[in-house]
């Protein structure tokens, strides 16, 4: 009698843990998970099909490309995110798959070559993580120079929000219009409204063309690795330098800057192993979200901090449906207008890139070390194959050094 009171106690404790966790729930969590996965889906495929195009992939292949990442990326961000409780959100390595398509253009790749490349990668990357060595690295990361860094990554976004006003200005001035006074009169609905204002907009004119979206499940397409220590060398290494800098790093940053801390090491560690097991379907790299990780640690997932994790679990699920639906989903993003995707994405992000640049400008120990940090990284330069992000943070340490001897 005793051991069934003690299993009833036991499971009714997990009732009542899961019942408050779905009181957690929120309709602009959801919003916010769906926008992130707007933004980055839309901003980046394009990139991700051209690299699959430059190594000759079939229809079947490309489409597993976007089902191995959808799934990849759905599974661990809904998994970690109930886990610990805390806004993680896993992307696909966009630097990655530049990398990928440029050495397929150039003829020094091929598609059984890039599988192996894939999977090289992930073990590097899963050492670094499990290892904890990267960790350690951020963890003498002052966080001015982390706050810069995200601002610097994000403040693109909000530019192109803005660049976008002369080419369709009936869409996006109301959006703006809308920014505004949502966040005077309705700063917990500011997001939600935007997005419903332009999709209104954007139906209204006509412009959502769903009768051209294909209606299909997508099918995983295994693709045998083959090894070439050119390849490993010319394309895996810079994969894992590349996925590391500009994506880890500024997710790691995202994350802290949000006020969060998280088991990073076991993260990244467990993205690398989601790599290596999904890499023979297409899947080049897994990791932290750095750009689109600002939506969901933001107060426009949830005014409470503590409720923001179910924006990343919502992002999961339409990862998920992404990978399942892969042609499909494609084809649903691709039905929005460019102007509207951009104008979404900068304005939701406003908020955050001011409270970054708050953090970072804030203090006058690091003030010169952080403008250094933010305009490195926001000029998009490209050094070595390697992105801003990571060039940002090393002009602004060495400002920060040469500051401390001064």
């Amino acid at each position: 009698m005793a051991l069934f009171t003690w299993h009833f106690a036991r499971r009714t404790g997990r009732w009542r843990g899961h019942a408050a966790m779905l009181k957690d729930l929120s309709f602009s969590a959801i919003v916010a998970g769906f926008v992130s996965v707007l933004v980055g889906f839309t901003s980046s495929v394009a990139i991700v099909f051209q690299a699959a195009q430059n190594l000759h992939a079939s229809p079947e292949q490309a489409a597993s490309w976007i089902w191995a990442i959808g799934i990849g990326m759905g599974v661990p961000t809904i998994l970690f995110s109930l886990a610990t409780k805390k806004p993680i959100l896993i992307a696909w390595s966009t630097p990655g798959a530049v990398v990928i398509g440029a050495a397929a253009a150039a003829g020094h790749l091929t598609m059984p070559q890039a599988i192996g490349c894939f999977l090289f990668s992930a073990v590097l990357i899963t050492i670094a993580g499990f290892s904890g060595g990267f960790e350690k690295v951020m963890n003498r990361l002052p966080l001015p120079l982390a706050s810069a860094l995200l601002a610097g990554v994000l403040s693109k976004f909000a530019l192109d929000a803005f660049t976008a006003i002369p080419r369709d200005p009936w869409l996006v001035l109301p959006m703006v219009a809308a920014y505004v006074a949502g966040r005077r009169f309705w700063p917990r609905a500011n997001v939600p409204l935007i997005l419903l204002l332009g999709i209104g907009i954007v139906a209204a004119r006509g412009q959502f063309h769903v009768e051209k979206v294909p209606w299909e499940f997508t099918m995983p397409v295994w693709t045998s690795p083959e090894f070439s220590g050119a390849a490993l060398i010319g394309v895996g290494i810079p994969l894992f330098i590349v996925t590391m800098a500009s994506q880890n790093l500024p997710g790691i940053a995202a994350i802290r800057v949000g006020g969060y801390e998280a088991p990073v090491s076991k993260i990244i560690g467990w993205t690398g192993v989601t790599t290596f097991l999904l890499a023979p379907f297409g899947a080049f790299g897994i990791n932290l979200a750095a750009i689109t990780a600002a939506f969901v640690v933001g107060p426009e997932a949830h005014p409470d901090p503590r409720r923001r994790y179910w924006a990343p679990v919502s992002a999961g699920v339409f990862y998920l449906l992404i990978g399942i639906f892969g042609a499909t989903v494609a084809g649903l993003f691709a039905a929005f207008p460019r102007e509207f995707v951009l104008a979404i994405g900068g304005l939701a992000l406003l908020a955050t890139i001011g409270n970054a640049l708050a953090s970072a400008l804030g203090g006058e120990r690091f003030r010169e070390a952080s403008i250094m940090t933010f305009f490195v990284t926001l000029s998009g330069i490209t050094l070595l194959g390697i992105g801003s992000a990571f060039w940002g943070i090393v002009a602004g340490g060495i400002v920060a050094a040469l500051m401390k001897r001064k």
